[in-house]
């Protein structure tokens, strides 16, 4: 994953929303330096895809719930 370094100032005048958009769209994650020389990391997170439930054969039988069923 591609990163990019920036300082804070440089973000002072971008909305935060805007900083979290740039970052979702361009896959890449984004180093923020603070002038104390902590950094904060804003990374996107993989999307997951799952797949789709199978389709099974068979049939549930009308009643089913109502039936009487033995203790374990």
């Amino acid at each position: 994953m591609a990163e990019r370094v920036m300082l804070l100032d440089e973000l002072r005048d971008q909305s935060i929303q805007a900083v979290l958009e740039k970052v979702a769209e361009g896959g890449e994650q984004v180093i923020v330096r603070l002038p104390g020389g902590q950094q904060i990391v804003i990374a996107p997170q993989p999307q997951l895809t799952l797949k789709p439930l199978p389709v099974l054969e068979g049939y549930v039988p009308e009643g089913w719930k109502d039936a009487l069923y033995p203790a374990g």
